[in-house]
């Protein structure tokens, strides 16, 4: 219930930014949107009193052109915008315009309009019918324009669609006010908001993960001390019983004394061997595990094992029924501890049998080792479980049977020795029809 209210308020969390951040994005984007407008009224602005100056410098050379050869000025339609920063001027003028004296006009004229920019200029000659252009005019400080000494491939008749169509000249200023504002926009911020709204939503799951990690561990701790207490109670409470039943019996009473005592020593032994084992298993650690391998004959161990089994587990029934193909069958293994794995599966397939239990014991050869499977009739373990039933503590729910007593620990324990083994283990399972253990032991 804990948890359900984390993620929810967690939920509700990351919906509060959400929203948050699309109402500052919009408001971000409108304010954008009006600074845009405002710049764009600025742009034209200044774009229109750029044009003008241009053309009132452009009239004051064309005049000056026809002054000095003696014609009365028409400067009507003779100045042509071309592009932003292109302007073509006509000159109806019967001689060579100078290149020199051309620059000098324009200079003088920019200067007095203070227009303080870098700009390349041509002149086409319909006599001859060429076009020259000039190097680059820059503008230094104190309103002086230098020609650089080097011509450019930026500019070129061709690059400039000069037509040789009449008389005129050309200036074209190359580096005109960029649109800053507009730059800006080619990175939206709906991108940052989904950057950011992933790695939120990451970390949330990532948190969501640990705390039910955390909370089903919490669980399994808790039914792990649970059935520990019983395990242990259980004994505990018949030894009890026991002594004081021998307690009050009459001396003379020898059969019961030992009938009594003799219970004593059967459950003080079980109470030795749950402690022992819980203790054992605690103190095992994947880096930690020491074996003790030596070589057998691994078929030889598993018929031993059967017999033992059958003669102390199997006493209200059922059979084991043992395939033994391999045929590469000695190993190097700690007999001790493989015994136990076999005991360990052994006594869960007689423990989640519903019926008479039937078990088959089984090897096969593989390439550098051989399996070793064991089959039974029980429940079954459901496909939800089938990744947990080897963690510390797990124990599978078995619904209506709840005479299965344990710790949770065999399976871990199973696992935790075959892979120390350099070996593996697998599982399938078919609810209601039973579950196949197979161990790959090198």
């Amino acid at each position: 219930m804990k948890v359900k209210r984390v993620v929810i308020l967690g939920l509700i969390a990351l919906f509060s930014i959400l929203v948050v951040q699309l109402f500052w994005i919009r408001q971000a984007m409108e304010t954008q949107a009006v600074s845009m407008t405002i710049q764009h009224k600025e742009d034209s602005l200044k774009r229109k009193e750029f044009d003008d100056l241009m053309h009132l410098s452009l009239l004051n050379v064309l005049a000056k052109i026809q002054k000095k050869e003696g014609l009365t000025p028409e400067l009507y339609g003779a100045i042509h915008k071309v592009g932003d920063s292109h302007y073509t001027v006509a000159i109806n003028i019967n001689e060579d315009l100078p290149m020199l004296y051309l620059e000098n006009l324009l200079k003088r004229a920019f200067y007095e309009q203070t227009i303080q920019r870098d700009f390349y200029y041509g002149i086409y000659d319909c006599f001859t019918d060429s076009i020259t252009l000039s190097n680059k005019i820059t503008y230094k400080q104190d309103s002086i324009y230098v020609q650089e000494s080097q011509a450019t491939s930026a500019v070129s008749p061709e690059i400039l669609n000069l037509k040789k169509d009449g008389h005129y000249f050309t200036v074209f200023f190359p580096e005109l006010p960029v649109k800053e504002l507009e730059m800006a926009t080619d990175i939206s911020p709906w991108i940052y908001l989904i950057i950011m709204l992933l790695v939120v939503s990451l970390f949330f799951a990532f948190a969501v993960s640990i705390i039910l990690r955390q909370n089903r561990l919490a669980e399994v701790k808790t039914d792990f001390i649970n059935n520990m207490t019983h395990e242990l109670k259980t004994p505990i409470s018949t030894i009890s019983l026991s002594a004081e039943m021998i307690l009050r019996s009459n001396p003379l009473e020898t059969d019961k004394a030992h009938k009594y005592a003799g219970i004593i020593y059967k459950e003080n032994k079980r109470l030795e061997h749950q402690v022992e084992r819980v203790l054992n298993v605690a103190k095992l650690d994947k880096d930690h595990v020491v074996l003790n391998k030596q070589e057998f004959n691994v078929n030889e161990l598993l018929e031993e094992v059967k017999e033992n089994f059958e003669l102390h587990h199997l006493e209200r029934g059922g059979s084991i029924h043992v395939n033994l193909n391999a045929s590469h069958h000695i190993i190097q293994a700690d007999n001790v501890h493989l015994t136990n794995v076999i005991y360990n599966l052994l006594d869960n397939a007689v423990k989640y049998c519903e019926g008479t239990p039937e078990i088959h014991l089984s090897t096969r050869d593989e390439k550098n080792g051989l399996w070793i499977e064991i089959t039974d009739n029980g429940i079954g373990i459901k496909k939800e479980n089938l990744s947990m039933i080897f963690d510390k503590f797990y124990r599978v729910p078995t619904g209506n049977l709840h005479n299965v007593k344990g710790f949770g620990l065999g399976l871990y324990y199973v696992k935790l020795i075959t892979e120390a083994h350099g070996g593996k283990v697998l599982v399938k399972s078919a609810l209601g029809k039973g579950t196949t253990f197979s161990l790959y032991i090198p």
